[in-house]
């Protein structure tokens, strides 16, 4: 049989609902549904209330030792993630901004930024990493409007533009 579904959950019922109804991500609701569903004393174990909830024990497990150590807000809080990419190195980095900033030689398309770092690098990066990437640190967009065609020719714009 699993562990016990009991805690000591210092907050009320009332508290517990009015914080959930503030959470704005699915992962903060399920928190606070787990210790909605444990002071009620809704289900017998903890496996049931995980299951109900649909995450893993362990995960359970870890968000109630978060709250007995260090409470609701340490419960509610997510770190960032913010790691540095094993793949994308500086190196690459720099020859990325070079290229998505330059006016005469743009990527036609994030294929081709996976292509070009292929080729240039010799680094076999997957089209979502590199997608994802270009968005995160240029903020690119997916076909952005340009005030010129980049192969446009300014002679023969002069030219049409004299034509009478």
């Amino acid at each position: 049989m699993g562990k016990i579904a009991h805690l000591d959950i210092s907050e009320s019922l009332t508290e517990l609902k009015s914080l959930l109804s503030r959470q704005k991500t699915l992962k903060g609701e399920k928190r606070v549904k787990s210790l909605i569903y444990i002071k009620m004393d809704k289900f017998k174990t903890r496996q049931e209330v995980s299951d109900f909830l649909g995450i893993h024990i362990r995960t359970l497990e870890r968000w109630l030792n978060n709250y007995k150590s260090a409470g609701i807000n340490e419960l509610l809080y997510d770190k960032p993630k913010n790691k540095k990419s094993k793949i994308i190195t500086s190196e690459i980095h720099q020859g990325l901004a070079q290229r998505v900033n330059d006016p005469h030689n743009p990527f036609l398309g994030y294929w081709d930024a996976q292509i070009w770092v292929n080729e240039k690098y010799g680094v076999d990066v997957k089209y979502q990493r590199i997608r994802e990437y270009l968005k995160q640190h240029f903020k690119t967009k997916f076909k952005v409007p340009r005030k010129s065609h980049y192969k446009k020719d300014k002679e023969a714009e002069k030219a049409f533009l004299k034509t009478p």
